[in-house]
């Protein structure tokens, strides 16, 4: 089998103040690089780890557009990609013209810079660019997505956003100005999700999505015993490396529990197609 992965993860960002830095982005990319290494069988040399200034707009888009090419060229034989992405989720006004009353969700990246009163398109990777990547993807080759950013789909009123803990933090960055906030709560609660997209697409083969939360929700940047990671991410790499969980579908079920049992608000969500859910994490369907 030939495999492919990218584990990116964002803590400091070039044009953000460092009271919006995170703490646990790297170490989950780290975390998942190491995780299909030792359980998974992904050679080093199929593993790309792109984290803070490694980790812009042109070397994440262009990496992941990288393997979607590999998997659709003949003689390449590529059986398996994995996406992993931790850093700020954000939203920004649909401009396309299609959803003129909903927004799109983005993740950021290292080079998320201002243009006028909205972030600027070009340095963060929106949920539209994703989904048209993804539908590219063949039949026969098995793509996992994990998710670590917050969607933060029905509004964006800062105060809310607030960490209630001094060790746990929202992946979350608003618009950069009050106009920005106001284009982009236009969308309220109608707001999709990368989950929606993957949901409704036509494309021949569709990607298993594991996201840290609901549109709704935040998600956490937490400390474990000394050591920051994505809550999500935490737990997520738990279910997988300790082998009780028989499936997908079982997988997401032991997060959420860890999740509650922790007293984080967030509920991880899963997306994949029936016999995706009763499968095995990595293993194709």
């Amino acid at each position: 089998m030939t495999q492919f992965a990218l584990c990116v993860g964002i803590n400091r960002f070039e044009n953000l103040p460092m009271t919006s830095w995170l703490n646990g982005c790297v170490n989950d990319a780290a975390d998942v690089s190491a995780l299909l290494g030792r359980a998974f069988g992904f050679a080093d040399t199929s593993i790309t780890v792109l984290t803070d200034r490694a980790a812009t707009k042109d070397a994440v888009f262009g990496a992941m557009t990288e393997a979607l090419d590999r998997a659709n060229t003949p003689g390449e034989h590529l059986d398996h990609i994995v996406i992993t992405l931790s850093s700020h989720g954000t939203q920004l006004p649909d401009t396309s013209g299609d959803e003129d009353d909903r927004v799109d969700e983005a993740f950021a990246t290292y080079d998320l810079r201002q243009s006028g009163a909205a972030w600027n398109p070009g340095s963060l990777i929106v949920d539209d660019e994703l989904h048209d990547l993804f539908a590219r993807l063949p039949k026969g080759v098995l793509l996992d997505v994990i998710l670590d950013t917050c969607h933060s789909g029905s509004g964006l009123r800062a105060m809310d956003l607030l960490p209630s803990r001094d060790d746990r933090r929202p992946r979350f960055v608003p618009p950069p100005t009050p106009l920005g906030r106001d284009g982009a709560e236009a969308g309220g609660a109608d707001t999709r999700t990368l989950r929606d997209l993957i949901r409704s697409s036509k494309a021949a083969a569709k990607p298993v999505l594991f996201a840290a939360c609901r549109a709704d929700q935040t998600a956490a940047d937490a400390n474990f015993d000394g050591r920051y990671n994505g809550a999500f991410t935490h737990f997520l790499l738990d279910a997988l490396q300790s082998g009780a969980a028989s499936s997908r579908g079982e997988v997401i079920k032991q997060v959420n529990a860890k999740l509650r049992d922790r007293k984080f608000t967030q509920r991880a969500q899963l997306e994949a197609s029936a016999p995706g859910k009763s499968t095995a994490w990595g293993t194709a369907f």
